[in-house]
């Protein structure tokens, strides 16, 4: 089970991370789509090669086609509203808040599965990537749309472990500490 890898590779140090990767990865508060498109979309914000790896191929045992083409793209297009809305909502200079954002986000409006998964998926990527006027909004979709304030907390508690354990992993490696199962 590549969840299992994971565990194996992180640190004694941190074992709160592989204590909390299993829980999420045998949480019920959301189902199957949300839950592992939340850890797919999760894995390729925080940019680790080991962890996407895994999550990717534990994802496709449980998403469709278009649910994996789905997650992957609320990572990409949440890539770039994060970074565009996050200057907008942080710089002193208001005037940008009047402004259209003038980039093409097509995907929101269709993105081939509910939407209610995507803007999950996109509120924990939003996290990860610390824009808080993305956060707000997708948020705001999600219970609007009949999801708990559970199953919110419970995509940002993935988006926190699984960044955590992405950058657990590029620090070990960049401290000539290879764990063992991404060193095979």
């Amino acid at each position: 089970m590549t969840i299992d890898n994971i565990k194996s590779a992180m640190p004694n140090y941190a074992k709160d991370i592989k204590l909390n990767i299993s829980s999420l990865a045998n949480d019920e508060t959301l189902n199957e789509q949300q839950l592992w498109g939340t850890f797919l979309a999760s894995a390729l914000a925080s940019r680790n090669e080991f962890i996407i790896a895994q999550i990717s191929t534990e994802a496709a045992q449980h998403l469709s086609t278009e649910a994996m083409e789905a997650a992957k793209a609320a990572a990409a297009i949440m890539g770039m509203n994060n970074v565009y809305y996050r200057f907008v909502h942080m710089t002193s200079n208001k005037e940008y808040q009047t402004m259209q954002a003038k980039l093409r986000m097509n995907i929101i409006g269709n993105p081939g599965v509910d939407k209610m998964d995507f803007e999950l998926w996109s509120l924990a990527v939003s996290a990860i990537n610390a824009c808080g006027m993305c956060i707000d909004a997708h948020e705001s979709q999600l219970l609007q749309h009949g999801i708990s304030k559970d199953q919110v907390q419970t995509a940002v508690r993935i988006a926190a472990v699984i960044h955590a354990a992405s950058a657990i992993l590029d620090g070990e490696v960049a401290m000539g500490q290879a764990p063992v199962a991404q060193a095979a």
